[in-house]
């Protein structure tokens, strides 16, 4: 694929300022800094998760370049926003990082310091990147099983960063392992052999669906998944709650994802009664059916050579 550099035009800011419990207003200098450095028109969103999204239709309809600053959350909002609008092949996305997860900025090689990241704008380069499609939302990672229950804990109880994770973990030991039913469409096996339509039916605790590698906090949930391939990249944790608990460190770094099963495939249906299912980290309810696809590349972003 072919990849351009990003020349130094000016770009437009959307920020977030309760990104990462209003880091925008604690740190003074880094926001002084920003100020002083960023060519271009600065938007402050502060009101809820649609009006960002409205925010970016808007901004991409009118500037070629767009950079959020923020978490996770920020940026996929900006990136709905610019999906919705239709503008995917004509608005370049840059990312400063200025929230506590930080899932895209990392699958991107962008940098964690802010100020390296200015520099990052005008020295990376773009490069046209999958996204996934779950219920007309658009998202770099999604899972259907514990994790999205977890999810769902933690936005309940309110509690913001890794700890709300952690405690909302004790929801694991009550979840039930029912038999689910599987469906992959234009697929490929670990073996690497293509299908065409593969049916499982398995009891599995997780299930993750990436584009990104990343969850928040640099978990390495998918470490198999490509920005770029064109591919769906699907984990299915066949485990007890107490396995994945002790394990959770090697899940964590990525390892323990190597004895699990692993799919590629273009589109994913899941079916079952319930289930949880979250995407880049919102609760998006409880489903019967589930159904995953790939958008290949659907955006333009600022990313690592």
């Amino acid at each position: 694929m072919s990849k351009k550099k990003c020349t130094n035009q000016k770009f437009s800011f959307i920020i977030n300022p309760q990104a990462a419990n209003r880091k925008w207003g604690r740190k003074n200098k880094l926001r002084d800094y920003l100020k002083d450095n960023l060519s271009g028109e600065i938007i402050h969103v502060q009101g809820s998760k649609r009006d960002t999204i409205e925010k970016a239709k808007e901004m991409s309809l009118a500037h070629t370049k767009i950079v959020a600053v923020g978490g996770d959350g920020t940026v996929a909002d900006v990136i709905q926003g610019i999906i919705e609008a239709q503008r995917g092949k004509k608005t370049i996305l840059g990312i400063l990082p200025f929230g506590s997860g930080n899932a895209f900025r990392k699958s991107l090689g962008v940098p964690r310091s802010v100020k390296k990241a200015v520099s990052f704008l005008s020295e990376g380069v773009i490069r046209e990147i999958d996204l996934i499609s779950v219920e007309e939302k658009t998202a770099g990672f999604a899972s259907v099983g514990a994790t999205a229950k977890v999810t769902e804990m933690k936005l309940q109880h309110n509690i913001q960063g890794l700890f709300g994770h952690l405690l909302a973990a004790r929801i694991l030991s009550t979840l039930p392992r029912d038999e689910r039913e599987i469906e992959l469409i234009d697929g490929i096996d670990d073996s690497g052999k293509h299908f065409d339509k593969k049916i499982l039916n398995i009891r599995f605790f997780d299930c993750v669906i990436g584009k990104t590698n990343y969850f928040g906090y640099s978990w390495k949930i998918a470490p198999k998944a490509k920005i770029d391939d064109g591919f769906l990249d699907i984990t299915l944790f066949e485990t007890s709650w107490l396995k994945y608990l002790l394990c959770f460190p090697l899940i964590y770094f990525g390892f323990y994802q190597r004895t699990q099963k692993h799919y590629k495939a273009k589109k994913i249906i899941i079916r079952g009664q319930n289930l949880p299912v979250q995407y880049n980290g919102e609760f998006l309810g409880s489903k019967d059916k589930i159904e995953f696809k790939v958008l290949p590349r659907a955006l333009k972003v600022i990313a690592k050579k």
